[in-house]
């Protein structure tokens, strides 16, 4: 006699988060490219453009060094954390005590679950910009929270409504607020009126204000931190990231500063995910960091040639933009003719052979925008505008 095995699901989780969108589109676009098809990304944000050849010279002579492949700190190396203390320091006049203040993480986006993993108990509440990092809201999902989208509009800058928020979000549960400037996908810059007035809002309301800064070099000449504001780190966490800065997505080398009690917390969830990063990349990240204005500088002629074209792009499929946006992107609200943003990117990837992204990924406030990436080269970018001219 059989007896029927029971059935095997998933946690509950696994039903509150979907796939990465990019996951899906490039497997999509992976069979076009199998099927023959010369397609034109201009959609996903990294960087194609390797590291300074210095700090790649970094990587391998400390590879090369045989004590150089066990487990490493938690914590870091001392060398690293006093590196990214040095940086913000030089470029954003912020004093942090390496011991106690900053924290290496692989990559932002592990930040974004330690920080949840670390303030947030299932029903907590979360506030998450719309639009906004997608990854904000699957976080939040995947440990239990209750999410309270904050419309950001372009009527209002693409800026918070501090005020709309109070009158409108049951604030007693709430226990963070992500916080992004220069802002993806809308290119907002930052300001530090609106980091001042976000510090104020989160020591009013006892909420975490957790900053995610990984674009305040591309195309900006005035990188801002949160942290420069007075007393900001008893509330605030910052996260920053030699992802986009430095050309080093692929190496995940990132960081976060606050204070020494939430360092603490945070670390102990973190220690009890990953076993720390490979220490010649950290030993390279250090050199990144030393380099001067000029790699700056070199970063941004290219991508102010590339981010022409994306304009020409933009101005070429019917959309309108603000000349204004600084970081790796361009975002375009699509003309009235159009049924939305995701429409026009799924005809120009059927028809063209171009994918750029829709900005319904980002949220509804988004169902009318595309954005395009800088991250092409400009020939692939003057082919693709070629291709609509055509």
């Amino acid at each position: 006699m059989q007896h029927s095995q029971p059935a095997i699901r998933p946690a509950d989780r696994v039903s509150d988060v979907k796939e990465y969108y990019f996951s899906t589109k490039l497997r999509e676009i992976a069979r076009m490219k199998a099927a023959g098809a010369d397609v034109i990304s201009l959609g996903i944000g990294g960087p194609d453009r390797p590291p300074h050849s210095s700090v790649i010279s970094a990587l391998a002579e400390e590879a090369a060094m045989p004590g150089n492949h066990s487990y490493q700190p938690y914590v870091g190396i001392p060398q690293l954390r006093e590196a990214f203390a040095g940086w913000y320091n030089r470029i954003y006049g912020v004093t942090l005590d390496p011991d106690t203040q900053i924290q290496p993480l692989i990559g932002s986006k592990e930040g974004i679950l330690h920080i949840s993993l670390a303030f947030l108990n299932p029903g907590d509440g979360v506030l998450v910009p719309d639009p906004g990092y997608p990854t904000y809201s699957s976080v939040s999902n995947l440990v239990g929270a209750e999410i309270h989208t904050y419309d950001l509009t372009p009527e209002n800058g693409w800026y918070p409504d501090f005020d709309l928020i109070e009158r409108t979000v049951p604030l007693d549960r709430v226990k963070i607020m992500w916080l992004n400037y220069p802002h993806m996908p809308t290119g907002t810059p930052a300001t530090l009126d609106i980091f001042r007035r976000a510090v104020d809002f989160g020591r009013n309301h006892g909420i975490v204000i957790a900053h995610d800064n990984p674009y305040s070099f591309i195309l900006n000449r005035e990188p801002l931190s949160i942290l420069q504001v007075p007393g900001a780190a008893d509330v605030a966490i910052e996260m920053n990231s030699l992802s986009k800065s430095h050309n080093m997505a692929g190496w995940r080398i990132a960081m976060l500063a606050s204070n020494p009690q939430f360092v603490q917390w945070i670390l102990r969830v973190k220690s009890n995910v990953d076993s720390g990063q490979f220490r010649p990349m950290m030993m390279a990240a250090v050199h990144a960091l030393s380099l001067g204005s000029e790699w700056y500088d070199t970063l941004n002629e290219e991508y102010s040639r590339r981010r022409l074209i994306a304009e020409d792009i933009m101005k070429a499929l019917g959309c309108t933009f603000d000349p204004a946006q600084r970081g790796l992107f361009l975002w375009g609200r699509v003309s009235d003719d159009e049924i939305s943003g995701q429409a026009l990117a799924d005809r120009l990837l059927a028809d063209r052979h171009i994918f750029i992204t829709p900005g319904f990924i980002f949220g509804s406030q988004g169902e009318r925008y595309v954005r395009i990436s800088l991250c092409a080269t400009v020939e692939r970018l003057k082919e693709a505008l070629d291709r609509l001219s055509k």
